[in-house]
């Protein structure tokens, strides 16, 4: 038997190999793409800091989970996920929207350079992600359905219907279903979307698709809920960004409307859920369950 200590030590060691994996796809895909010189350094220094890599790791390791070990499928779609879940961050950074200073333990794209180039390389990661999706997939089939998912999940039904209604929300009294749209949309859909794309490039069949779909999605909320409280709790040091930027701009956030101790619960309930939507995958979902508890309880 593996201790509960030995269990996150393997799990931090998966993923840190996982998010290398990634990393070296995501350097080779932008070294490869035409762009100015001082675009590339831009967007090098976004997509080298030092990230969790979580979403491309689901995509990872629900792919391994159905086919048994990972394909370049998988690592192309895990490297448009990143690209468009860093283009969010940089976005999200800017002064019109959180105004945030340090992202991932740096300073953010717009202070490191300019706000200008920070509009441009957001605007160059997402297109890049869908132009490595179309080029870069060997079956057009399996190509149209990855990028079908990451748009939706990416556009007006998924973040960008979550991030304007996050805005929509500040200094608004917020309820438990306000919250639950916005961050269904704002992050969980993106979660569901990186368990999808795994399943496509593994070649799910339609039951093994909907339990890694759901399952996705509860992790996804799970992980937001767990954001929200860290915003709270957490330190700038451990996190990588400022904290208490939720309560400044009086944003609709889980401690905010429910407070800390049911905004826990409720983590742990959805935590629960995730893992429960796993079992009739059977042992092979091992690494997806305990990335549920890693990411319950995170630190930063």
């Amino acid at each position: 038997m593996f201790s509960a200590t030995e269990i996150h030590s393997e799990l931090e060691e998966k993923l840190r190999q996982t998010a290398q994996l990634v990393n070296n796809k995501l350097r080779e895909l932008i070294k490869t793409r035409q762009m100015d010189d001082n675009l590339r350094e831009v967007l090098r220094y976004c997509l080298e800091a030092p990230g969790k890599r979580v979403r491309p790791a689901l995509i990872i390791w629900c792919c391994e989970l159905i086919a048994g070990s990972v394909n370049k499928t998988a690592e192309i779609a895990a490297a448009a996920i990143e690209m468009v879940h860093t283009y969010s961050l940089v976005h999200d950074d800017l002064p019109a929207m959180d105004d945030d200073d340090f992202r991932r333990g740096l300073p953010t794209c717009h202070k490191a350079f300019d706000e200008a180039t920070a509009i441009l390389a957001g605007d160059a990661l997402l297109t890049i992600a869908f132009e490595i999706l179309s080029k870069e997939i060997d079956e057009p089939k399996v190509a149209v359905r990855l990028i079908s998912e990451l748009a939706e999940a990416a556009g007006t039904a998924g973040m960008i219907a979550g991030q304007l209604a996050d805005l929509k929300a500040e200094n608004m009294v917020g309820s438990e279903e306000m919250l639950r749209v916005i961050h269904t949309n704002k992050t969980a859909k993106m979660f569901r979307c990186a368990a999808a794309m795994g399943a496509i490039a593994g070649r799910a069949n339609e039951n093994e698709f909907n339990h890694l779909c759901e399952y996705g999605l509860k992790v996804g909320l799970a992980f937001q809920i767990t954001d929200d409280i860290l915003d709270v709790c957490g330190s700038s040091q451990q996190l990588g960004k400022s904290v208490g930027k939720d309560a400044k701009n009086a944003k609709c956030t889980y401690p905010q409307v429910m407070g800390l101790e049911k905004s826990k619960h409720l983590a742990k309930q959805l935590a629960e859920e995730a893992v429960i939507a796993l079992e009739p995958l059977g042992p092979k979902a091992k690494t997806l369950k305990e990335l549920v508890t890693a990411l319950l309880n995170r630190t930063k």
